[in-house]
């Protein structure tokens, strides 16, 4: 079956073809000059001398392609041909190079059309080759079909208590709905209570629904998109059973993901990332809000390019610096930081308990659960220490924070091993997290905090610990590192 027709092969066309014939699935080319499809047949290229144009003998040498690129020389052909494209093959991803000289009517019949119209410069091969062919194009194709073929309005999801990740890619696919015809409303569960998410959501004017799970009606949505996570009723309160249309995260799942358009690549540091590739390959206007938005959900999730960062966030970084604020960048980045977080940072630090390079801190009841990843990245500066685990509760549920740097233990599969099954957990290798009911922790819920800290404890720092030790030696240094030594006592920290 062939998956990518070429109709027409000017001097661009033959550029292309080029290209086109190194990729998997079968190419077709279809031209009327019999020297130039002699030409192709000698390099291995399957050609058909046949005007092009002429629905009869396009339709007789293929069925349902996956990618068609128009790519004659004259204008009024390619427009003929793009025409011919859109209406037999509507399913097919269509590449239009406008041609040498056409006129403005032409020009606009085929951008009418084409999912990508390319108009003629110098580096048109080089521009066509990176932003509309290959595995990349094709998954953003799949994302525009996807969202073209939503009915109604796209909830878009971030996960509970979201990040500058999460609601900047949030941001941006709904910026991408919007310029296929798509109204999108974004949405999350739980509350901004980061003094920086706060300050990015304000100061870029992001206009967030706040759901209550108890009020959530499926029905006031046409499609539903989770960004940032993988899967409903994990990480958020959607049911599980919700049908998800379309999916673009970043984390390494722990189960296999079911959506209609699922784009999922662990090797980059942000969903941000992601986004921004789709946006700057559809050709999307990218404004000030979303550019800025996007550049600091990828400094935020690669730590500034510190933490698991790839070429593609620097490359996305490159495409979205010139565009971004980067005034409201340092606003956003220096906000006041309220007397909670101090204080939860103080207890983490007082019941500290360390083994070796791995430090544990139970730092009991929460008003403000965002403090404790403020504070796991605070003890990662102590000496020493590699890894830090914070914790603490409310609203009946434990809530976990880790950290590390500098080893070769994956941290996302640690919290994971340790507290999976009795809660949700999981994360990356040196950045990760887990929520655990306090009922499954025992008959807890009712006891006095100084009662319920002491129990928490006893059950998360041993099971952390517990797990660490049981990484063979080869896989890091916690195995080496001695005897576990306490600081200071973690029942009772103070409130």
């Amino acid at each position: 079956m062939v998956s990518r027709l070429v109709l027409g092969c000017g001097t661009v066309g033959q550029t292309l073809v080029d290209a086109l014939a190194g990729m998997s699935g079968e190419l077709l080319v279809v031209d009327d000059s019999e020297n130039r499809v002699e030409t192709l047949r000698d390099d291995k290229v399957s050609a058909n001398c046949e005007d092009p144009t002429d629905s009869a003998a396009v339709l007789e040498a293929v069925d349902a392609p996956e990618m068609v690129v128009i790519a004659d020389e004259d204008p009024v052909a390619n427009r003929e041909a793009a025409s011919l494209a859109a209406d037999y093959f509507p399913d097919a991803y269509l590449v239009v190079y406008v041609g040498r000289d056409a006129a403005e009517r032409d020009r606009a019949a085929m951008a009418a059309v084409a999912d990508r119209l390319v108009d003629p410069t110098d580096a048109l091969a080089a521009r066509v080759l990176s932003v509309s062919l290959g595995e990349s194009a094709d998954r953003t194709a799949n994302l525009q079909r996807t969202l073209r073929g939503i009915d109604g309005t796209l909830g878009v999801f971030m996960h509970d208590n979201p990040d500058p990740d999460a609601i900047a890619s949030a941001v941006a696919l709904g910026r991408i709905a919007a310029a296929l015809g798509v109204d999108a409303e974004l949405c999350y569960f739980g509350e901004i209570s980061h003094q920086e998410n706060r300050a990015f959501v304000n100061l870029l004017e992001i206009d967030l629904r706040d759901l209550d799970p108890e009020d959530f009606d499926r029905s006031e949505f046409g499609g539903i998109a989770l960004v940032d996570h993988s899967r409903p009723g994990v990480n958020d309160q959607l049911p599980a059973d919700t049908p998800v249309d379309i999916v673009v995260d970043h984390h390494p799942p722990k189960e296999p993901v079911e959506a209609t358009f699922v784009d999922l690549r662990r090797n980059v540091g942000a969903t941000s990332t992601l986004l921004a590739e789709h946006v700057q390959r559809l050709g999307i206007e990218l404004t000030e809000d979303v550019a800025t938005g996007l550049l600091y959900g990828i400094r935020v999730d690669t730590k500034d390019f510190a933490r698991e960062v790839s070429i593609a966030d620097f490359e996305a970084a490159s495409f979205l610096l010139p565009h971004a604020d980067t005034g409201v960048l340092d606003r956003v980045e220096s906000p006041s930081v309220s007397a909670d977080t101090f204080e939860t940072i103080a207890r983490a630090i007082r019941n500290r308990c360390i083994e070796g390079t791995v430090l544990a801190s139970c730092v009991g009841s929460l008003s403000d659960r965002d403090a404790l990843a403020q504070a796991a990245d605070r003890l990662l500066d102590m000496e020493q220490v590699t890894t830090t685990l914070v914790y603490g509760f409310m609203d009946g549920t434990v809530f976990v924070s880790a950290r590390s740097r500098g080893t070769d233990v994956d941290l996302g599969e640690t919290v994971r091993a340790a507290f999976g099954q009795i809660g949700s957990a999981g994360g990356h290798a040196d950045m990760a997290g887990a929520q655990i009911p306090l009922g499954l922790l025992g008959e807890v819920e009712d006891e006095e905090e100084s009662s319920l800290t002491e129990v928490v404890s006893e059950v998360i720092t041993d099971r952390f610990f517990e797990t660490v030790r049981s990484i063979p030696e080869d896989d890091g240094e916690y195995a080496r590192e001695g005897e576990m030594r306490f600081d200071t006592p973690v029942a009772e920290p103070e409130d």
